[in-house]
């Protein structure tokens, strides 16, 4: 996981919204307490928030307010989201092999800024698509890497995306119900126990 996949998936996500810039953006998200904009508001500001996080290191930073404005025009907004992937793809490539940075879920190498990033994208542009009255599905090998880095738990038998969107709570996957909770593993898989959490 690493700077080239989030930028391929921040493309495809941008490519994917740019042909409903006519929808209506002030719909609310099905299961969600936001409108289509402010999920794709929220997925700039997360990609943002971690190109700060990573290069802070492994202490908190929570100095600044950092807030996408979701009042904006649909067409702002993915140019916010582009150019946030791009901050953090500089920052990816320009920090070293062990950097760490602060985030709820565990103290994230490179692979695992780059895995949140491209999770927040994929699965909230599935998110805002539902707003949207529309369907999205992430390209497996965006969907692939990005669940097997930070979902390293879940099942190895079914398609990446119906997968990941199990993982993040979003459908049940067969026979496995919706999960309820769900969480990341963002710090190195070298350090996962191999466990699966509760869900």
């Amino acid at each position: 996981m690493d700077a080239k996949i989030l930028l391929s998936s921040a493309q495809v996500c941008a490519e994917f919204l740019s042909g409903h810039l006519g929808g209506d953006w002030a719909a609310k998200v099905p299961d969600l307490e936001q409108t289509v904009a402010e999920v794709v508001a929220h997925i700039s500001d997360c990609v943002h928030w971690y190109a700060y996080d990573l290069a802070a290191g492994p202490t908190e930073l929570s100095t600044m307010d950092i807030r996408t404005k979701p009042e904006s025009a649909p067409a702002e907004l993915l140019v916010t989201l582009g150019t946030t992937a791009k901050v953090l793809a500089a920052v990816l490539h320009s920090s070293a092999p062990d950097a760490r940075g602060y985030h709820p879920a565990g103290l994230a190498d490179v692979s695992g800024y780059a895995a949140m990033a491209c999770d927040e994208l994929l699965v909230h542009t599935y998110d805002a698509a539902r707003g949207l009255g529309a369907d999205f599905e992430a390209p497996p090998r965006l969907a692939a890497a990005t669940l097997y880095r930070l979902f390293p738990w879940s099942p190895t038998d079914t398609e990446p995306w119906p997968t990941l969107l199990w993982a993040n709570g979003r459908a049940p996957l067969g026979d496995l119900p919706r999960l309820n909770k769900w969480q990341w593993h963002c710090a190195p898989l070298s350090e996962w126990d191999g466990s699966a959490p509760i869900s």
